[in-house]
């Protein structure tokens, strides 16, 4: 499974591929404000970060605006993967994007037809957002494994990205589903590694080193 940091923070960014583990980014337009930085210059940056897929939204409501702000935003970088949201005129701008060669990823995925709609347009990735799900007494996961189930009925290459993940466990459960991207925060991919035991063991390895003469 690959993981995407669900963040535009530069530092982060870096952080993340210093560990290894870091295969992509994804942004939305709440992730950019927070960094009070020009879109551009920050997108940019970013992508010349990463090498991998880098998640950029757009904000217009019309296809023609959108498919020009996408065309704008693809057109930064190689690695940049256009976000559109899943309604008729998002599917009208991912059939014609994919036609055009440029990769997307449809977000908002809240039910397993859109996930399918989705992927007959021609999404790339698609993005259920298991935690909001989970936040009005959901089940996010029973979601994404639904989705994993279509697309492997018909053999559909559409890459499912699992999103809103607000604990290791959506992480794990992402894994056993076989999904084949989580994103996640910079602070939950830190919760990832942290174990009593693990914590507790290395503490007594070191204690114990120390009666070690030198």
């Amino acid at each position: 499974m690959k993981i995407f940091l669900d963040t535009a923070n530069i530092a982060e960014i870096k952080k993340g591929l210093a560990y290894g583990i870091i295969d992509g980014v994804t942004t939305n337009p709440s992730l950019i404000a927070k960094e009070q930085q020009e879109f551009i210059p920050l997108i940019k940056e970013i992508t010349a970060t990463i090498p991998g897929p880098v998640s950029v939204e757009v904000t217009a409501s019309q296809p023609e605006e959108m498919i020009a702000q996408a065309e704008r935003y693809a057109a930064i970088a190689a690695n940049v993967v256009i976000k559109v949201p899943i309604n008729l005129e998002g599917l009208q701008v991912v059939k014609v994007l994919a036609g055009r060669g440029v990769k997307t990823n449809v977000t908002l995925i809240f039910s397993p037809s859109q996930a399918l709609l989705a992927a007959k347009a021609g999404a790339t990735y698609v993005s259920p957002f298991v935690g909001r799900i989970d936040d009005i007494s959901g089940d996010g996961m029973a979601l994404v494994e639904d989705i994993a189930l279509i697309y492997d009925n018909y053999d559909i290459a559409t890459e499912i990205i699992v999103a809103s993940v607000r604990h290791p466990l959506h992480f794990v459960q992402a894994a056993r589903i076989g999904a084949d991207v989580a994103t996640i925060p910079f602070a939950t991919l830190a919760q990832l590694l942290n174990h009593p035991l693990t914590a507790s063991g290395m503490e007594r390895f070191l204690k114990d080193w120390h009666k070690v003469k030198s």
